[in-house]
């Protein structure tokens, strides 16, 4: 698997542990991206001429192939835009006034990283609705059964990760959605470190939206996606305006192209949604139940090593999807990150753009080991290796 990825060649004795932040990307996506601008390089949706023509058909299709990707119930309830951040705030800037108002509630969990966190935040402070964060559970995970209790008549959207970005735990989204939808509430999503773990189908998790990004699938960066139920998407306003989203427009009035096209304003990121289709092909091609069964060998193995060091703080659960976050008493996240970067092993510390958790777990930061597809047993070994050496080298101990 290591040998489809270009990238370790050039760092050969690296271990990358950051795939939670972006993944590193496959030959066939290198492949992709490269062919487009050779073969392919024209706009979409507007020359007549038959290149335009071939590379309008090929966008659409692979448009269609994300929407069988995520089992979405036809292509046009699938928007491309730069990421999972950007569908977000998508969401929330066009669809959320729609349904919010004063006095109205809007739930999320306090694991939530801050892409799914502030657009709701902000849009309840604009409306006047009451936003709720609710608690988490002492592993750092989100609590279902809190947000259950939380839920009210007046509860109006549920914004979820279906896998947290920092403890790595799996929500039962569809008990949740259940409840919302039977009080006419809406659930979001993200799905930024869930889509690379497991198949996702939005129809059986009840997600209204679901929103992920390329670069954590191996493939680009700056290209994400955003489904939406389609009577949802039709209901929405446009959030930009110029190029290829209008249908009409005239000196006194301008009407909008169907969805989705009408939240795809100006020259799309082509190359990326070709690379994204390569990568999505190249997932897809691996076999889910091995590919869970490797990972969760590799987080036990890890768990399990970190767990024999004195003073180590492990967060999450065993059955974690390619997350494992720590920290070791008496040293500084950075530090240990620092100490392990000398050593050519590559993990995030910090915050992981999930303040309210990190408060809510009394620390600063956390030093976080994510997998991939690339990542074996000897990279693990390492890891677990430099942690120890890091406690020796910065309190004195062996």
């Amino acid at each position: 698997m290591r040998e489809q990825f270009p990238f370790f060649a050039q760092h050969p004795d690296l271990v990358y542990l950051d795939t939670a932040a972006t993944s590193q990307k496959p030959q066939v996506v290198l492949d992709a991206l490269r062919d487009y601008y050779l073969n392919d390089n024209a706009n979409v949706h507007r020359g007549l001429y038959q290149l335009a023509f071939e590379t309008t058909e090929r966008y659409e299709a692979i448009r269609a192939q994300v929407a069988a990707f995520v089992n979405a119930a036809q292509a046009e309830e699938i928007v491309f835009t730069r990421g999972t951040t950007d569908s977000l705030n998508l969401v929330a800037g066009s669809f959320g006034p729609q349904v919010l108002q004063a006095g109205d509630e809007v739930l999320v969990s306090a694991s939530e990283h801050h892409s799914n966190f502030i657009p709701w935040q902000q849009l309840a402070e604009r409306v006047g609705a009451r936003f709720v964060v609710a608690p988490v559970q002492a592993d750092g995970n989100t609590d279902p059964a809190a947000l259950a209790q939380l839920i009210t008549p007046r509860t109006r959207l549920l914004a979820i990760a279906q896998v947290t970005n920092v403890a790595g735990g799996l929500v039962p989204v569809r008990a949740l959605a259940d409840r919302l939808h039977a009080q006419g509430g809406i659930v979001v999503v993200d799905g930024a470190q869930s889509v690379a773990h497991m198949p996702v189908d939005v129809q059986a998790m009840g997600a209204d939206f679901f929103a992920f990004s390329g670069h954590k699938v191996y493939g680009p960066t700056g290209i994400g996606v955003l489904y939406g139920r389609r009577a949802l998407l039709a209901a929405m306003p446009p959030a930009q305006f110029g190029g290829e989203m209008i249908d009409e427009v005239t000196d006194a009035h301008s009407t909008w192209a169907p969805v989705p096209l009408k939240f795809e304003a100006g020259t799309p990121d082509i190359a990326g949604v070709f690379g994204l289709s390569a990568a999505l092909t190249f997932l897809q091609a691996q076999d889910w139940s091995t590919v869970r069964a490797r990972e969760d060998q590799l987080i036990r193995r890890l768990r399990q090593g970190l767990a024999a060091i004195d003073g180590l703080t492990l967060y999450g659960t065993a059955d974690s999807f390619g997350i494992v976050s720590f920290n070791l008493t008496g040293v500084h996240p950075h530090d240990l990150a620092t100490f392990l970067d000398e050593q050519h092993i590559a993990v995030r510390a910090g915050h992981h753009c999930a303040q309210p958790l990190m408060a809510r777990l009394g620390v600063p930061a956390t030093v976080r080991a994510s997998l991939g597809l690339y990542n074996d047993a000897s990279d693990i070994d390492r890891l677990i290796g430099g942690v120890a050496a890091a406690r020796g080298y910065f309190l004195g101990t062996d």
